[in-house]
């Protein structure tokens, strides 16, 4: 006997909810379901909070309005840089964008930026480190410059200058080859200094709300440095990164005399 329209679809509801617990069981995800981010949240003007996943030294991951962003995908617990990202990344959305600042190997790491934008991932780098790529990776890359803005995916990115300038550190990082980045996300203004010294262009920057700041010798600068620099453009909240073995807090200290600065102490050194 053949079933009418209305008994067929009664049995396929039926048939649907069956499953369902052994979709549960075997760890299957509605089609629906989306993994999201967590960590600190700093809430936007709009499209809902930013959250905020340090990782692991140079490397964290931001989301908003859906989007995320990882930061100098290099990084892995225990290993430097690493790589495989399957690893390090075990567990969280993938990408939309990706930003790499620097050639060295704590911030730019071709085989994991490979692994890491085999789907829809965008990446914004600066020309040193697209010249360094293998050809696939150049294809999905945005060359920005120091001073040069862009917007990929309603996310306004402008190229910040981050050097060195103390004389012996000059062979680390000259003016013009890497990237910070001032990120622009639900009308909050989030700098990225990436491997620098406090120079100029850092301390005239105005109405910051999250910062992520270096310090370490030789390669960036010392707490003192860096506390100096934040003292003096005053971002809301202060992120100290990319510290090795730094006195983190003797940089919270002294950035501790502006009250209205959050200074956020977190693990960048998990243990693997």
């Amino acid at each position: 006997m053949m079933m009418n329209s209305s008994m067929a679809l009664r049995s396929a509801l039926l048939a649907a909810l069956a499953l369902t617990p052994v979709m549960m069981l075997l760890g299957a995800r509605p089609a629906t379901a989306q993994m999201q981010l967590d960590g600190d949240h700093v809430p936007a003007a709009s499209g809902g909070d930013i959250v905020i996943h340090p990782m692991y030294h140079a490397t964290f991951a931001m989301s908003w309005n859906g989007k995320v962003i990882y930061v100098d995908p290099a990084g892995a617990p225990g290993a430097g840089p690493s790589t495989s990202a399957a690893a390090a990344f075990k567990g969280m959305p993938p990408p939309d964008l990706i930003l790499v600042t620097d050639i060295h190997g704590d911030h730019f790491n071709a085989p994991a930026l490979t692994e890491l934008s085999s789907g829809k991932a965008k990446i914004v780098a600066p020309q040193a480190v697209i010249d360094q790529m293998p050809e696939p990776l150049k294809g999905k890359t945005t060359a920005v410059a120091n001073g040069q803005t862009i917007t990929i995916d309603g996310i306004r990115i402008e190229g910040m200058p981050m050097y060195n300038l103390t004389p012996d550190r000059l062979k680390f990082h000259e003016k013009g080859r890497g990237n910070g980045y001032l990120v622009t996300l639900g009308g909050k203004r989030v700098y990225i200094a990436g491997d620098t010294e406090v120079q100029p262009e850092m301390q005239a920057l105005k109405n910051i709300d999250v910062a992520f700041i270096p310090m370490n010798l030789p390669y960036t600068m010392t707490p003192e440095q860096a506390a100096e620099g934040v003292l003096a453009f005053k971002p809301s909240i202060v992120y100290p990164y990319h510290y090795g073995q730094s006195d983190v807090a003797a940089f919270a200290r002294l950035v501790g005399v502006n009250k209205d600065i959050e200074v956020r102490q977190r693990n960048w050194y998990p243990k693997p």
